[in-house]
């Protein structure tokens, strides 16, 4: 059962990683700018919003289970329209559409492993989140050939149907169910607790280094070809470098998670994102920016985990809800961070931009520091997977 969540959400990836090398070639056929085709960020971001908005009443309604096969196949239907239209005025509402499904079957991943492995949950969480980087370095790859052999990007992206359909006759033939799970259910005033002010600063940190994340997604290409002398082509592909550093990076991660206190392991990754990035700013040349990208993504790997885990702890009587409101940060990550990083590049160039970066590392810190405070007067430190996934 877990490794079938596991791929539900490596499937997700796959979409989510190869849909980034679609946008430029959605604004060549269009004939727009960068920045509009760049609405389609945008539009991740109000599907994010929408995604978890529905996503406790549907999870309520239909159990975990039901809702994550049948978002997932609202993913494939999106995909399927996505690559038969052309034209803004399609593929902006089907991205957001997409993401909204999305972001309902990512809030059902995080909850279910969160409740059936317990004080592993963080474990769990940070290996789905590897299996997910892991179908991101493979999509772009797929679109790539698909692209070089003359066939365009559609059949690339349209890879994840026949994805998605091998993955389902798997589960059928073995037989593996995935749980309803145990929803909590809404006062019947109708009345929502708060979630505290523990919940905030651990939605503030997923905010914060989420909008790093995107901000590089999407900006990187452009100080790799103007700082270290890259063509277009040799710096988009660099950008695999990040997601490789991922990928590894919450692969040990996950056993990690089981042997430190959270926050000081936030600390750390935050600080291992700071040394690949200042690697990756600094130098002309371009082998040790790659490095410094991989780097970069080695701490970047355990940040939404920690953060999420952190995020379940402070509101355990309410984990499905916790998810949802957590996608909303995901909203804000697609949508202001790279809108920031975009504005400072028009005022200050694309490298005096990314002086940002460590700005959104330190308030990501300063955010921790302040949850460790209130966690500390709370109980005294013990294992991440204790500490934060022990649900009471």
């Amino acid at each position: 059962m877990t490794w079938l969540i596991y791929a539900q959400l490596g499937a997700w990836g796959y979409f989510l990683y190869g849909f980034g090398p679609v946008v430029p070639m959605l604004r060549d056929e269009d004939h727009v700018s960068s920045a509009v085709a760049g609405l389609h960020s945008t539009a991740f971001a109000v599907g994010s919003l929408i995604g978890g908005a529905l996503a406790p009443a549907v999870l309520r309604r239909f159990g975990r289970g039901r809702s994550m096969w049948a978002s997932l196949a609202g993913v494939v239907a999106g995909v399927v329209a996505f690559a038969l239209v052309r034209g803004l005025a399609f593929t902006l509402p089907l991205a957001m559409v997409i993401m909204a499904f999305g972001v309902i079957m990512i809030t059902g991943v995080v909850a279910s492993l969160n409740e059936q492995h317990g004080t592993a949950g963080s474990a769990a969480i940070t290996e789905a989140n590897a299996v997910c980087t892991a179908a991101g370095l493979v999509a772009p790859f797929v679109l790539g050939a698909t692209v070089g052999a003359g066939f365009g990007w559609r059949p690339g992206l349209l890879t994840l149907v026949a994805l998605v359909g091998v993955l389902a006759l798997v589960a059928f033939f073995f037989r593996v169910r995935l749980p309803a799970g145990t929803v909590a259910p809404s006062r019947p005033s109708g009345e929502r607790r708060p979630l505290g002010r523990a919940y905030r600063l651990a939605w503030s940190m997923m905010a914060i280094t989420g909008s790093v994340e995107a901000g590089l997604s999407l900006w990187a290409v452009d100080l790799l070809r103007e700082h270290n002398g890259m063509s277009s082509g040799t710096a988009a592909q660099a950008i695999s470098a990040v997601v490789a550093g991922m990928f590894l990076g919450r692969w040990a991660g996950a056993r990690l998670a089981l042997r430190l206190p959270a926050i000081p392991f936030y600390f750390g990754a935050l600080s291992v994102s700071a040394a690949g990035f200042l690697l990756f700013w600094s130098t002309p040349v371009a082998a040790p920016a790659i490095v410094g990208l991989f780097v970069l993504g080695l701490g970047n790997a355990m940040h939404y985990p920690i953060a999420i885990a952190l995020a379940l702890r402070a509101a355990p009587d309410q984990p499905d809800r916790a998810a949802a409101v957590s996608s909303y940060s995901m909203a804000v990550s697609f949508g202001v961070g790279p809108l920031a990083l975009g504005a400072a590049a028009d005022l200050l160039g694309v490298r005096g931009a990314f002086l940002i970066v460590p700005v959104l590392l330190v308030a990501a810190a300063a955010c921790a520091w302040r949850l460790r405070v209130s966690m500390t007067r709370a109980s005294a430190p013990v294992p991440v997977a204790a500490e934060v996934l022990a649900v009471s």
